[in-house]
């Protein structure tokens, strides 16, 4: 494996050299290619990452009359040549299967890039992809860390591309129709939104030395990421268990709900204030992210806080998957991405929302009109509901075991919107329910972080900055503030 990987060390250098010199993809923005294509022409779309979501990206551009798929990128080609035979058979154009998305984003045909990358790659492909010009469809979270989803943002605006992010519920009628209820004060004033992600994690197995598949180039699924020994034994989705390339379901589903919250409250900014407390209970493995996680936001007078439970649990006023929006009248509670209901304080229904929607072809529409506004989810929205995972996580990252008396004393002194104390005990009693006990395997509680929200740094706290941003890997580096 180490021959291997300076090896393919050596190749990628000497490509990224190649690249600056010929004014590669990753510096290249043609002016042709700024010029919308005509309704009768199709919009070429290379995607990225077939292996899990990547599947419904195919689906969604070869499903189109306006669009087709002209490069299917994985490293895995066990994964991606038989993606791209199933696309050849299905449209005119010949579909290419390739492993390095450079090749991709160097051909002038490519109008589109739809990014289901693991997380460590969604920035650095998504700004690789809009230097050479192309409009891009980057799945939730947009970034492994805060400071590269700004810089992904930042080459957006710079380059004049349209960037959408993953996160569906913004183009659903459910969504639209209850945040737009929360937001007009149908419930009152709202100064608390919960996010919920009740969904069952078992264990990945063991850590050990596991063989990485023969069909996939290391070096290239790595990334941005240095280079690590596998250490689980499933190749493909565990990785978002591994804060090295994921995000935990803090990351992974959390910025669905948190858009959703960030949404409602109407803040579109980082928070002033975060704290986390949780842990990987309930088994060990080869994870490391939390499997058990509350983290509290606040923004002036507001607060957001979310919940991850990756045991088995029951819902929290009939959601698992969800928000709960409480208002001074009444609450709104959303159980899916396409439905949701208001109540009165009493518990009674008192409106529901449903309908669904189209993210991909209002990303479609955006790309014709060239018009930011046009989309429902623009990357600055997706880099501040990722933002808010991130930042929750680095307190928890950065947290010492405690006891559960301490953790009530440390909430008590924050003085929350929520009732802080109550969160935790329904936690505590989750964890227990699953035999989990905390004085044995007791949670980690996270330092109260202080940020600036206009530049994303926190204050006084070099540990927690530092994590802001990670080590990259020549030459899968992300470009520094100003430099994109």
């Amino acid at each position: 494996m180490a021959s291997f990987t300076r090896r393919r060390f050596l190749e990628d250098s000497l490509l990224a050299a190649a690249a600056a010199v010929a004014s590669g993809p990753v510096s290249r923005v043609l002016a042709a290619e700024d010029q919308p294509k005509s309704a009768n022409e199709k919009l070429g779309v290379a995607v990225l990452g077939v292996n899990g979501r990547g599947r419904t990206h195919i689906g969604a551009f070869s499903g189109r009359s306006d669009t087709e798929i002209l490069y299917i990128v994985d490293p895995d080609a066990a994964v991606g040549e038989g993606r791209a035979a199933a696309v050849s058979s299905k449209q005119t154009a010949k579909c290419k299967f390739v492993r390095d998305m450079r090749e991709a984003f160097d051909d002038k045909a490519v109008d589109i890039v739809a990014i289901a990358t693991p997380n460590h790659w969604h920035s650095l492909a998504s700004i690789w992809a809009m230097q050479a010009g192309k409009d891009v469809y980057v799945e939730k979270p947009v970034s492994h860390n805060v400071s590269e989803g700004r810089r992904a943002v930042e080459t957006a605006r710079k380059h004049k591309r349209i960037c959408q992010t993953g996160t569906q519920c913004r183009s659903m009628g459910g969504s639209i129709q209850a945040i737009k209820y929360v937001q007009e004060g149908k419930i009152g004033e709202v100064k608390l939104a919960r996010g919920l992600c009740y969904k069952r994690r078992k264990s990945i197995g063991p850590a050990g030395n596991y063989e990485v598949p023969a069909s996939v180039d290391y070096s290239l699924w790595s990334g941005p990421a240095t280079i690590r020994p596998l250490t689980r034994p499933r190749f493909h989705y565990d990785w978002h268990w591994q804060y090295h390339y994921g995000n935990g379901d803090m990351g992974n589903q959390g910025p669905h709900q948190m858009d959703l919250c960030r949404w409602g409250l109407q803040v579109d900014r980082l928070s002033e204030r975060v704290i986390s407390y949780g842990g990987r209970l309930g088994y060990e493995d080869a994870g490391d992210s939390a499997n058990t996680q509350v983290a509290i936001h606040t923004f002036g007078d507001k607060e957001l806080v979310f919940e991850v439970r990756g045991l088995e649990t029951g819902p929290l006023r009939g959601a698992k998957i969800g928000c709960i929006f409480y208002g001074s009248e009444g609450y709104v509670v959303t159980t899916s991405y396409t439905s949701a209901a208001a109540f009165d304080l009493k518990g009674e229904v008192i409106e529901k929302f449903s309908g669904g929607g189209d993210h991909f072809d209002n990303f479609v529409k955006a790309v014709r009109s060239r018009k930011v506004e046009d989309l429902t989810a623009d990357i600055l929205e997706g880099h501040l509901s990722a933002g808010l995972a991130h930042t929750g996580t680095i307190s928890y990252r950065l947290g010492e075991k405690t006891s559960v008396e301490e953790l009530k004393r440390e909430l008590k002194r924050l003085e929350t919107v929520d009732d802080s104390i109550e969160t935790l005990e329904r936690t505590v009693a989750h964890l227990g329910e699953n035999g989990v006990d905390v004085a044995k395997t007791p949670m980690a509680l996270g330092p109260i972080l202080s940020m600036d929200p206009s530049a994303e740094t926190f204050v006084g706290n070099a540990a927690a900055n530092e994590l802001l941003t990670r080590e990259y890997r020549s030459p899968f580096v992300v470009p520094a503030a100003g430099e994109v």
